[in-house]
């Protein structure tokens, strides 16, 4: 998930922006993002739980970051009663289900699939600004909206009938919407009287979804025999991977690095202009899953990727 230039606009620009080391840095956070796809993919086939897979990924995450804001900024470790509401369901149900809907998609769907249908939650942010805030958009959030639903289509190839797991395209809609819920919920966070920075609430938000999968499954429940395994996320004819090294590498280099990579790039780089870059996300997890693990997607169906990310795009222009 790259796309995160969207919310992230409480962030100090550089005292001497460098626009090139911007959009090095975000193009870098989004190849990280991608190939993250693959390896979570590759987890998934080893038939660790998507729950489970989830309550690693935040956790995890959260332990990270409470280090890097412990160290640069210490006194956003407090948080008051009055933010616990709105942090909790930040956490929860944008955060935490983003994760584990998507990692439920990416089981039964292809990750090029999976990760074009949950790109369209910028659309329903600009459909929620403009019939749930009451807000002025331009009339682009059409056109917007019939590009994602003509490039679904032509990516679903409906032509053939509904070919795609039901259960799995359900799932990436829920995580489309639940992406949307993040942004919003963090769009309002950072905009409020006495906003936070973006590393905070993004470690608190981690925190909460974290505290909710410990309630749900705890910890001591948790199936560790699992990760000693290996897997292969460069295919069954690649080299056998120990589980453990995925998972950390599902943490570190695909969730933590990536996110304080885009809020570095802006502080040379505008939030819109940076949404362009992300949207390579998905071609380029396209082409890794491609090659790594054969996920073949046929001309039309690129062409649909193509068509919902130019609808992704105008929906971000039209607020």
């Amino acid at each position: 998930m790259s796309d995160l230039a969207e919310h992230l606009t409480g962030i100090t620009p550089a005292k001497q922006p460098h626009p090139k080391t911007g959009y090095l840095l975000y193009l870098t956070a989004a190849c990280l993002f991608a190939l993250n796809s693959t390896v979570s993919k590759s987890l998934l086939l080893t038939g660790i739980d998507a729950a489970r897979l989830s309550q690693i990924r935040v956790t995890g995450a959260f332990l990270i970051l409470v280090v890097v804001v412990a160290i640069m900024h210490p006194t956003a470790l407090r948080i008051t009663k009055k933010e616990l509401p709105a942090l909790l369901a930040y956490g929860v149900l944008g955060l935490g289900m983003t994760q584990y809907l998507y990692f439920v998609a990416l089981e039964t769907l292809p990750i090029g699939v999976t990760l074009l249908i949950e790109f369209t939650a910028p659309v329903m942010v600009a459909l929620w600004f403009r019939f749930g805030m009451k807000q002025a958009t331009r009339k682009l959030v059409w056109v917007a909206l019939v590009l994602a639903l003509t490039g679904l289509a032509m990516v679903a190839q409906v032509w053939l009938g509904f070919t795609l797991n039901a259960l799995g395209v359900t799932a990436a809609f829920g995580a489309a919407i639940a992406l949307a819920i993040y942004y919003i919920l963090a769009d309002k966070q950072l905009r409020s009287i006495n906003p936070r920075d973006p590393i905070s609430l993004t470690m608190w938000g981690f925190g909460a979804s974290a505290a909710f999968w410990a309630i749900v499954q705890p910890w001591w429940s948790f199936p560790w025999t699992n990760l000693a395994g290996a897997g292969f996320p460069l295919g069954t004819d690649g080299a056998a991977i120990p589980i453990w090294l995925l998972v950390t590498d599902l943490v570190v280099i695909g969730t933590t690095l990536p996110f304080l990579l885009v809020v570095y790039s802006l502080q040379h780089i505008r939030a819109s202009q940076a949404s362009v870059i992300g949207m390579t996300e998905p071609l380029i997890a396209i082409a890794i899953a491609w090659v790594a693990l054969g996920e073949v997607m046929t001309p039309a169906q690129l062409v649909g990727a193509l068509v919902v990310l130019t609808g992704v795009v105008l929906a971000e222009r039209s607020r």
